[in-house]
């Protein structure tokens, strides 16, 4: 089943926020899920200490010695694998790289986090090296961008990102109070009370459109694959 490793050496960059929003959003649409935090904050491993009655499993004792097992017995058993890295450059961040089906990429709408964002893209293509060439899918993903109007930075990472020809998300994860809610209540997006959390409803349809699009890409790659002789 699908491993989703997400990495950035830079911290702060929405790789918990999207990994949780993610298993969150997948775990209501009924798919199995497992959460491998590796981030040495653990921030999803805390939100599991919460009362949400969202199904997915959270593993947070992870150790570059363990990494790689843990990812292969959850793929094992779930539909879905995240793993959350940590915001550094480490063997435990290559290694889960070397076993992921997508990396997917973080980032905010700033030059520091686009700078960030190639480094990880050099990570992958390292690990790629070291596996004889097998690639490694990656996307990027903008995240705290504003939902209404693109500013005017926004716009000119995405024109930098698009003559680079790295493969993005469509949609972006947008900034909304809900996702930071999650994490502060411990409560899954579906938990949330709309009359307390602003923007609740576009939230919930954020991630949504964000999960169909991380679904539709392991199909469109499997009929690729299926096509080529």
């Amino acid at each position: 089943m699908p491993v989703i490793v997400t990495a950035n050496p830079k911290g702060g960059a929405g790789k918990s926020t999207f990994t949780l929003v993610m298993a969150q959003t997948l775990s209501a649409m009924g798919a199995s899920v497992t959460v491998i935090d590796a981030d040495p904050n653990r921030p999803i491993a805390d939100w599991r200490k919460g009362t949400s009655k969202a199904t997915f499993e959270v593993i947070e004792d992870v150790k570059e010695g363990t990494v790689i097992r843990q990812i292969v017995e959850a793929a094992r058993h779930k539909q879905f694998v995240f793993v959350d890295l940590e915001g550094t450059a480490s063997r435990l961040v290559s290694r889960a790289i070397s076993h992921a089906d997508l990396v997917v990429i973080p980032l905010q709408a700033s030059g520091v986090d686009a700078r960030q964002a190639s480094r990880a893209i050099e990570l992958i293509h390292e690990e790629e090296e070291a596996l004889r060439g097998r690639e490694i899918p990656f996307r990027v993903i903008l995240t705290r961008t504003s939902p209404a109007i693109k500013t005017r930075i926004e716009r000119e990472i995405l024109g930098s990102l698009n003559n680079a020809e790295l493969p993005m998300f469509r949609n972006a994860l947008n900034e909304r109070q809900a996702y930071k809610a999650i994490f502060v209540r411990r409560l899954a997006l579906q938990e949330l009370d709309p009359s307390d959390v602003n923007g609740l409803p576009e939230a919930l349809r954020n991630a949504e459109a964000v999960a169909d699009e991380l679904i539709s890409s392991f199909v469109d790659n499997n009929a690729t694959e299926t096509a080529e002789p």
